[in-house]
């Protein structure tokens, strides 16, 4: 069952902060932009922030977007690891443990 808090048509969740977004585009995109948001009966805002979170959930299933995102996360597990060891190595010996 759908939040009869959430604001119709919009997709937003009143519980999760909304952040502002400036994007530059041509003249030609924006005119683009306005005819389509006109077209859909939506603001040139939900226009936009539908299609970019068309494009996110898109890009979640793309084999390269999730071979990079294996990468960083990989890295991210090698630097933690050793930011760990680091504070175990400053802690060694003390009576009280991490």
């Amino acid at each position: 069952m759908s939040d009869p808090n959430a604001l119709p048509g919009t997709g937003y969740d009143p519980g999760e902060m909304i952040r502002p977004l400036s994007v530059r585009m041509t003249e030609s995109a924006r005119a683009q932009l306005e005819i389509l948001a006109d077209l859909n009966a939506r603001s040139v805002t939900e226009e936009t922030r539908l299609a970019l979170e068309y494009w996110i959930e898109k890009s979640k299933s793309d084999p390269k977007v999730l071979e990079r995102a294996e990468q960083v996360r990989a890295k991210i597990e090698r630097e933690a690891a050793a930011k760990r060891g680091a504070i175990e190595s400053i802690f060694q010996g003390r009576s009280e443990g991490w």
